[in-house]
């Protein structure tokens, strides 16, 4: 088990949203005795069956528990959403129980009308491990290779957190996306996770992949918003001092793990090699995801994107942060850094007013090139988040 930078209060009803496998449960298993708890997994048909037949039996339960059980948890919400207007009457009635509601998905929350409780629960998202969290057993080779959901690191070898990932990626098809009735047709679904796999981190051309997976571009819209929904994507907008202007140039999107795009686009079994551009790539998704992660769990107010000119010149990672200058930042695999590397980078960001520039990288060696910092990877994502510093994992 490890310890997790999600932290949240105790003594306030809260959400806590993330991917199937990141760990939810097994955080609030450690965080909560089960002597204070009423558990409800709604992933347990039965549970979820007498539920959804009747949600009112909550209600019946929970006002049938003893004083001393304080908290209510119910995992996988996203089940049974109409358990929720349950939980908002038990709350309005100051029973005294905080309400505690896992979900793999806001797909049926959002577009369902679910009551989300107006403000009453705080809202908290956890990810896959940082490497912050893995400590001495983070190896960036295999974090680059098979990603960093919690599983992986309980396996063996490579054939078994392969399998294991392949095994992932279907479970995602058949529980979060075809037994909840999210699409009519899979086959066309399946070809499109390994397209979108393969487009990874690039700008989102939504015509040529409907091309592709022999849909048109309008579902192709769609399958992304299920993506995004059921928490295996997000989108990385493209930045602009004008929100609507920034929501009209097109998105990149990426996935919430290294380990699954390789499973869903069929490359597990092909090595990752140095200086190659598929590292690099694979690189620049992993620190695009500490940075993610690590945001949410410290800065919660900080906000993502990138820039792209109309000469493809790139900003990989844009973070606007309140109070402070702008952050651009470069991503590179090299371990060997020379200013030529970043002639592009130094131009564009001497055009942003109230900018700091700066690179991530594998060269072992802090750097400075014009108004440019570099630092090793590591040490950058300390330097930007010194919280990391006051942390006891």
């Amino acid at each position: 088990m490890f310890s997790r930078f999600r932290h949240f209060s105790p003594k306030h009803s809260f959400f806590l949203f993330g991917p199937r496998g990141t760990g939810k449960s097994t955080l609030l298993k450690k965080s909560f005795a089960p002597q204070d708890c009423l558990w409800l997994d709604l992933l347990d048909s039965s549970i979820e069956e007498q539920l959804f037949l009747n949600p009112s039996n909550l209600y019946a339960m929970v006002k049938a528990l003893p004083k001393e059980t304080i908290y209510v948890i119910i995992d996988e919400i996203q089940k049974v959403p109409a358990l929720l207007d349950e939980v908002h009457r038990l709350i309005e009635e100051k029973t005294g129980k905080i309400f505690i509601l896992t979900g793999s998905s806001a797909r049926k929350l959002k577009h369902g009308g679910a009551n989300l409780l107006a403000g009453r629960a705080f809202v908290y998202h956890l990810y896959t491990l940082s490497c912050f969290e893995l400590k001495e057993r983070f190896d960036l080779e295999k974090a680059l290779q098979f990603g960093t959901l919690p599983k992986i690191y309980s396996l063996d070898d490579d054939l078994e957190k392969g399998d294991f990932l392949r095994s992932y990626a279907d479970t995602y098809l058949k529980e979060e996306i075809w037994n909840e009735q999210l699409i009519r047709k899979l086959p066309p679904f399946r070809r499109f996770l390994e397209v979108a796999a393969q487009c990874n981190g690039k700008i989102i051309n939504y015509a040529n992949i409907a091309r592709d997976v022999g849909v048109d571009d309008k579902t192709i819209k769609e399958y992304f918003c299920i993506l995004e929904d059921t928490m295996i994507g997000f989108f990385l907008e493209s930045y602009h001092h004008s929100f609507r202007k920034r929501l009209m140039e097109k998105p990149k999107f990426y996935f919430f793990d290294p380990g699954v795009v390789r499973s869903l686009s069929r490359r597990l079994s092909v090595p990752l090699v140095p200086k190659t551009v598929a590292y690099g790539e694979a690189f620049e998704h992993f620190i695009l995801l500490e940075f993610i992660r690590l945001g949410s769990y410290f800065q919660p107010d900080y906000r993502f994107s990138f820039i792209r000119t109309p000469s493809d010149v790139e900003v990989d990672l844009v973070v606007e942060r309140p109070g402070k200058p702008l952050l651009c930042i470069e991503i590179k695999s090299s371990d060997s850094l020379s200013e030529k590397d970043l002639s592009a980078f130094i131009k564009i960001t001497k055009e942003i007013e109230n900018c700091e520039s700066i690179v991530l990288s594998q060269d072992r060696f802090m750097k400075k090139f014009d108004h440019v910092t570099c630092y090793p990877w590591k040490q950058g994502l300390e330097e930007y988040f010194p919280e990391l510093k006051s942390q006891v994992l």
